[in-house]
């Protein structure tokens, strides 16, 4: 059972929210806020999740899951896409890319415990 997540996301609150959530069901979780910095923390880090926001300094989430999946050792790694109502061309994108799920801000606790649950398969 995996429960290491990784929240790639530049919004405190947000981050501050999803690590509350995930943290109280018993999840180790690792933050970061700068796109740019993503691709060598989940090397380092080996999350079994990844939830990752479109629109991030540094670097696009899109970017970023783009890099993920033309990487063997990540091309299977759950990466949950978070963007913001609206952005119906970065979901299909992030889709396209392999996006493992989507899920729209503003989201409940029991939406985004639900899916880090699947994507870890517990």
């Amino acid at each position: 059972m995996g429960n290491h997540v990784l929240v790639i996301e530049d919004e405190p609150n947000i981050v501050e929210a999803i690590q509350f959530i995930l943290m109280r069901d018993g999840w180790d979780v690792s933050t970061l806020s700068d796109g740019g910095l993503a691709e060598d923390t989940i090397r380092s880090r080996r999350p079994d999740v990844v939830i990752l926001d479109v629109m991030l300094p540094g670097r696009s989430g899109l970017e970023i899951l783009a890099a993920l999946r033309a990487d063997a050792a990540t091309v299977s790694l759950p990466v949950l896409m978070l963007t913001a109502k609206g952005q119906g061309r970065d979901r299909a994108e992030a889709e396209r890319m392999g996006a493992s799920r989507f899920m729209s801000k503003p989201f409940s606790n029991t939406e985004i415990l639900a899916s880090v649950r699947a994507l870890a398969g517990v």
